[in-house]
């Protein structure tokens, strides 16, 4: 299956690309499913069509659907849910409040991630197409394996077993004063088991001969700058981009002076772009005259967008982690375009290099020949931060 992820900030018109991208991929023959999982959809808005969570047939080969955080819950999460509201209700809440405050925050991010992980075990469907939550949100719903793995590791498989093991013996005595149970197996193993679902689906987001993200921006100041940073942010996960688009561009025929200023703006922005993101290959997209809402909008950004190429061949192939041997070290070079190396913090515990920029953080598994040696400085050349390891004892 091929995977392709579209993400950018708010309001620049990744909802119109993807719906855009799955019309142009239908057309070509693959089944394909165009997935919203931004919390506020607007993919049913595009298509201008009634969608839900569960895939509705658009035209032949294409599929739509927005995901509905409280279904996936109930379906794959039920036994906690219910749980989390015991345990509320026996704190005082009613029902309908202990029912609302069991939806943890950050569990439509998780959903999104498992349903992704079952489309791609269940091979339904050729290309699956994410219309994701703005930047921010994607880019925490894309570091939720390797966080979500590193707490899973540390904490919550021992407190498992401590748990399963402690239960008969306290519950007698817990259960009485506190007034509801302790957590049974079967609520114990569905966080474990979500973690093994979603380490799985890194292997699929990282792999970047089936998965790509790729970047819609507007040729303004603040949505390209957020774009780099997502840019370099994406490349910390291991996950590559293989294209931008640059959306709602004024078209040279556009000749009103009230538009004079604003596209001379444009002009710089658009080259910015360019020079930015090379050598990423960039496509652009004019602001049209009516909304892109409905198949004939979407089917003239189709053609505007792709003409007759695949949408889902690899534009661009990034390579983001690469280790080098030199003479007597090795280098570990990580691809981080825009990303000032003051920003960058690093620190090595045990096999791990935990890397934190802003308030992301990567703890990258390094490989075995590196695990053992300690990192001796670090140099930020042409958008890769380049680790020296060595062994001190052969310094």
């Amino acid at each position: 299956m091929r995977v392709i992820l579209m993400t950018g900030k708010g309001g620049v018109g990744k909802t119109s690309v993807a719906a855009a991208t799955g019309l142009r991929c239908a057309q070509l023959g693959y089944k394909t499913l165009v997935l919203s999982t931004d919390p506020a959809h607007s993919l049913a808005d595009s298509f201008d069509l009634e969608l839900s969570h569960e895939p509705s047939l658009v035209r032949p080969n294409l599929w739509g659907a927005e995901l509905d955080a409280l279904m996936e819950l109930e379906g794959n999460w039920g036994a906690v849910k219910r749980y989390i509201t015991q345990v509320l209700q026996a704190r005082g809440l009613d029902g309908v409040q202990a029912e609302e405050l069991a939806i943890l925050p950050g569990m439509d991010e998780i959903f999104g991630l498992v349903r992704m992980k079952r489309h791609y075990d269940e091979g339904e469907y050729e290309v699956l197409i994410i219309d994701s939550a703005p930047t921010g949100t994607a880019l925490r719903l894309l570091s939720l394996p390797e966080v979500g793995g590193w707490y899973m590791r540390r904490f919550y498989k021992p407190l498992q077993g401590m748990s399963v093991a402690l239960r008969p013996l306290v519950e007698p005595l817990f259960r009485p004063i506190a007034g509801f149970s302790l957590p049974d197996k079967e609520v114990m193993d569905a966080p474990y088991e979500f973690y093994e679902q979603i380490e799985e689906l890194e292997k699929v987001l990282t792999d970047n001969s089936k998965t790509s993200v790729r970047l819609v921006t507007n040729p303004e100041k603040m949505v390209i700058k957020e774009s780099l940073r997502a840019h370099g942010y994406l490349s910390l996960y291991n996950v590559a981009t293989d294209m931008v688009v640059a959306n709602r561009i004024i078209p040279d025929y556009v000749n009103d002076p009230f538009f004079e200023r604003w596209k001379a703006n444009q002009q710089l922005y658009r080259q910015e772009i360019h020079d930015n993101f090379h050598p990423l290959p960039v496509k652009e997209v004019p602001l049209y005259s009516e909304e892109m809402c409905g198949l004939a909008a979407l089917e003239r950004l189709k053609e505007t967008l792709y003409g007759s190429e695949d949408p889902t061949q690899v534009y661009y192939k990034e390579n983001t982690i690469k280790v080098l041997h030199q003479e007597n070290y090795y280098s570990l070079e990580l691809y981080l375009p825009g990303i000032p190396k003051e920003q960058i913090q690093l620190n090595k515990t045990g096999d791990e290099l935990n890397i934190r920029i802003g308030n992301h953080r990567r703890n990258l598994v390094l490989p075995q020949a590196l695990a053992a040696l300690q990192p001796g400085g670090a140099t930020m050349e042409e958008d890769y931060l380049k680790i020296k390891f060595a062994d001190v004892s052969k310094v």
